[in-house]
């Protein structure tokens, strides 16, 4: 199915917790020398701009990174402050919010000349938009399907790899395919840091994913979900925003926590934030 575009639900609290984690994964790597090739296997456009029709028809940023922006001058937190004045950057007009980032926008934005970037897109018209992007000439922007493409590109040139995997999952099926597509990586790259975002629904199919990886013999895997609201038995839609990362680096639960810390209370009184080590060594 090739129909999700993500220019509807661009800079809702989903995508705050899933970039500020990738954000936050980015900059640990970022302390070594060594080169790093990033992957996005669904990477959608790249920048979108929230005055778009896609985005206004929804208006979810203003449950994401509206509120955020909103209180920009008031937060404290050391990792929240880095990636606003990331985010900052990325605006036309200075100090005015227009357009939200996606993650090749966040994975380009650190690319060093020893790096590389493999960014994988199958919709045509999302593609499309993500080519007319100004990313970094280390990004190489591909038109296919994205789990097959990173099977494929294993194992990768460079010491370290970093892979972000975020479908849509408007397919069920889509929940054990990427479980097997983790697996396979860190056959191939046991060291690779692995991003898994994956949205709670009310029929709760990302058990799949989490049960598959949990008998599958992979470590290491620590988990967090920012919950917008309490599932309720009449609830419709995604209530909360889940990411799993395979050899997190060290102190990444501790700097994510402190930012959510600030985070929940502008995303209302139902926010609310959890985190654990899904399996561990």
């Amino acid at each position: 199915m090739l129909s999700y575009q993500h220019a509807y639900h661009a800079g809702n609290f989903a995508d705050v917790h899933k970039h500020l984690t990738l954000y936050a994964v980015i900059h640990h790597l970022l302390r070594k020398k060594s080169a790093i090739t990033y992957v996005d296997t669904h990477a959608g456009r790249g920048l979108y701009p929230l005055s778009a029709t896609e985005t206004q028809r929804l208006q979810e940023y203003r449950e994401g990174i509206w509120p955020l922006w909103q209180a920009r001058s008031t937060l404290s937190d050391p990792l929240l402050n880095a990636w606003k004045e990331e985010l900052t950057s990325a605006q036309p007009i200075p100090e005015t919010l227009t357009h939200y980032p996606g993650s090749p926008w966040w994975l380009s934005h650190s690319l060093r000349e020893q790096d590389h970037l493999r960014l994988f897109e199958l919709h045509p018209g999302e593609h499309e938009q993500l080519n007319a992007q100004g990313l970094s000439p280390h990004a190489q922007r591909v038109f296919g399907d994205g789990l097959a493409g990173l099977t494929a590109m294993l194992p990768v040139i460079t010491p370290r790899l970093c892979v972000l995997i975020d479908p849509s999952y408007e397919r069920k099926a889509e929940y054990q395919e990427v479980a097997e597509t983790v697996v396979f990586t860190l056959e191939k790259a046991r060291h690779g840091v692995v991003l898994v975002w994956y949205p709670l629904l009310p029929a709760g199919h990302h058990h799949t994913l989490l049960s598959s990886l949990k008998e599958s013999g992979v470590r290491k895997i620590w988990r967090s979900e920012l919950l917008l609201r309490e599932p309720g038995e009449q609830a419709h839609g995604m209530f909360g925003s889940g990411m799993l990362v395979i050899n997190p680096p060290w102190g990444l639960d501790q700097r994510l926590a402190a930012a959510m810390a600030e985070i929940t209370p502008l995303l209302g009184a139902e926010s609310r934030y959890q985190a654990d080590w899904w399996v561990e060594e």
